[in-house]
């Protein structure tokens, strides 16, 4: 799952440049005491939220952390298709 994750995010890049990615997120993850269970459980999570607003591309979403200087971010990244119309109270339909 985080190998193929990494791939995604990365695309085709020189293997050096891969290997450097590859690196940086190990480091991030293993600071963050993510494992890659954790990962996958998020992703699905914000799948399932996101999906009840937005049709979205669910092959193509990403899931990025992005350490600054004092903190990290998680970046979700996923085209949204269409807004899903829902009235107060019901449960959205496409």
């Amino acid at each position: 799952m985080l190998n193929g994750f990494i791939d995604k995010l990365i695309g085709k890049n020189k293997s050096k440049d891969i290997a450097k990615k590859r690196l940086q997120f190990a480091l991030i993850y293993d600071k963050l005491d993510i494992s890659e269970e954790i990962l996958g459980n998020l992703q699905q999570d914000i799948i399932e939220v996101v999906s009840r607003y937005f049709i979205i591309d669910k092959k193509s979403l990403t899931l990025d952390i992005q350490r600054e200087r004092n903190f990290s971010a998680l970046v979700v990244n996923t085209p949204i298709i269409k807004a899903v119309r829902r009235e107060v109270g019901k449960k959205a339909t496409a």
